[in-house]
């Protein structure tokens, strides 16, 4: 079977974030015939159409984008909204000609955050790739409280439940980008 390359993109740039956590659990549950990459957003700067040349560090993660077959989105819950590295980069990756890089990408998302699992930031990205003409996942939902017991100190994912959520979304995933195929 031909291999679907998926690339995991967290919001949060902590490195024991829980998203990262969802990304790593992400990885470790995937079908056989599929790999994931994570993406490191931490030396990205924020979009500026002033800058004439793009940097090297989005340079990067834009070639990284393209070559994947699908994204695993994990955002934090800031402010009732995505966490702003994830915006960032989505907002660098739509001023691509032609929104080359997203239109039509399938992706899931995957959040961890306080209470309701960061389901307002999980909503609002669903609304922003509307716009950028992603192919998000309906079902399943993973939303995970970060601070009810499920990760570890190392932003580890340890909840079962929440394990078996993030292999059924990539299962869902990679069905996707077959039937695209």
């Amino acid at each position: 079977m031909t291999s679907i390359g998926l690339l995991g993109i967290a919001g949060s740039l902590r490195k024991a974030s829980t998203n990262r956590g969802l990304l790593r659990a992400a990885r470790a549950n995937l079908p056989d015939n599929a790999g994931l990459e994570i993406a490191d957003l931490a030396d990205i700067p924020f979009y500026n159409q002033d800058l004439a040349e793009k940097p090297a560090s989005v340079i990067r993660v834009l070639a990284q984008i393209g070559a994947a077959d699908a994204l695993v989105l994990a955002s934090a819950e800031y402010n009732y909204s995505l966490a702003p590295a994830l915006k960032n980069i989505l907002d660098w990756a739509s001023r691509e000609p032609d929104n080359a890089l997203l239109a039509g990408k399938p992706a899931a998302i995957l959040s961890a955050g306080g209470g309701m699992g960061a389901s307002r930031a999980q909503y609002h990205l669903r609304q922003i790739c509307v716009f950028l003409d992603l192919r998000p996942l309906n079902k399943p939902e993973v939303f995970a409280n970060a601070f009810a017991g499920g990760f570890d100190v190392d932003g580890n994912l340890i909840d079962e439940k929440i394990t078996g959520l993030v292999g059924e979304s990539m299962r869902a995933l990679v069905a996707a980008v077959a039937a695209r195929r």
